[in-house]
């Protein structure tokens, strides 16, 4: 492979924003709940790339072999790759595609295929356009990729903040993140929070019935969130973490004295061992994922006592989606005042409704 943009490529990031900004030369896109992936094509080769490097072409054959006649000979693309289902995007299930076994990767490739939406243009044959600014790289890209055939997607875009406003309120239930904002004379900038993004935030008071240690092995690396069910069921549905240093040992004298007889009648007693019960891709708080490899998951279990506010983005087959960041712990809550009821329900949305808007530059 020999092109003037070669992997690996760090994809340009965002800062993010309360609310979705207005000025002059600004451009808007729905944010894509999926793999961020950037495509290399040099003739009959095409490799899918990560966020982190990691390599995506075995794990989407069908996203590689679509590729093939939708792009130029030789190109780099930034995209994502989703999984679309009737409910909208579906992240669980693109997750599940990340599968070891070369037969379980051809089965899902054909049972629950993957699309990929191109919303940047790094190089077109021998030019390396990553110092052109934004709108000249998307004018190659709206007059190169051909979207003619099934599950290749051009990311529709805007300059109107009122429509963005209207994609940000109206298409979260369609499974999209929120809002991206690029500036109209913004270069590709490697591994740089140049761009703003605007996502959705809610609150939700959840019981802290467990946590995981820093990887320093000094203080508290996350908290372990669940909340109960009609049936008084409580169910793990998310950490909370993200902590500064100081915080991180402030709550280890904070847990403390929850931590005494704890798996006393701990609704996840059976999870205690994690080494012994995890499974891939399993609900409990010490299952193994994808994503952490050989990475500890074990837990500390706590007595569910505590109640903490916690600031969170959407849900996601009854998880808090990218995990949750703490507000506050809320002495006034009690544990059984934690439900799901208390959970915004988004209605779903059609996708073909966003695609069909297009550019509407």
């Amino acid at each position: 492979m020999d092109l003037p943009v070669m992997p690996p490529v760090r994809p340009m990031l965002a800062k993010s924003a309360r609310t979705v900004p207005r000025g002059p030369r600004l451009s808007y896109e729905p944010k894509w709940d999926g793999f961020r992936c950037v495509v290399f094509r040099d003739g009959a080769e095409v490799q899918l790339g990560s966020r982190n490097d990691r390599p995506l072409t075995r794990y989407f054959p069908e996203v590689a072999e679509r590729l093939l006649p939708a792009l130029p000979r030789r190109c780099v693309l930034d995209g994502e790759i989703v999984v679309v289902t009737e409910r909208g995007l579906d992240f669980d299930v693109l997750q599940h595609r990340l599968h070891p076994a070369a037969s379980r990767i051809a089965k899902l490739s054909v049972q629950t295929p993957a699309s990929f939406v191109a919303f940047d243009v790094l190089a077109l044959g021998d030019r390396d356009l990553t110092a052109e600014p934004f709108t000249t790289r998307r004018h190659v890209l709206e007059t190169t990729l051909d979207t003619a055939l099934a599950r290749v997607h051009l990311t529709p875009i805007t300059r109107d903040p009122a429509v963005a406003q209207d994609w940000f309120t109206r298409f979260e239930g369609a499974g999209f993140d929120g809002i991206m904002v690029k500036s109209d004379d913004l270069a590709y900038c490697q591994g740089k929070r140049v761009m703003l993004k605007v996502k959705h935030e809610r609150t939700a008071d959840c019981v802290v019935a467990g946590f995981r240690w820093h990887k320093d092995g000094a203080g508290v690396g996350s908290l372990l969130l669940g909340l109960f069910d009609d049936a008084g069921h409580l169910h793990h549905v998310g950490v909370a973490s993200s902590f500064t240093a100081a915080r991180r040992a402030e709550l280890v004298q904070t847990l403390a004295p929850l931590r005494d007889n704890a798996l006393d009648n701990h609704p996840w007693r059976d999870w205690a061992d994690a080494a012994g019960t995890a499974t891939d891709g399993g609900a409990m708080p010490g299952a193994v994922s994808r994503w952490t490899g050989g990475k500890d998951l074990s837990w500390q279990a706590l007595r569910p006592e505590l109640v903490a506010e916690i600031r969170y983005e959407h849900v996601q087959s009854g998880r808090l989606r990218h995990g949750g960041r703490l507000v506050r712990f809320r002495s006034d809550r009690t544990p059984a005042s934690c439900t799901f009821g208390q959970l915004d329900v988004v209605a779903p949305a059609e996708l073909s409704t966003v695609f069909g808007r297009g550019s509407t530059r």
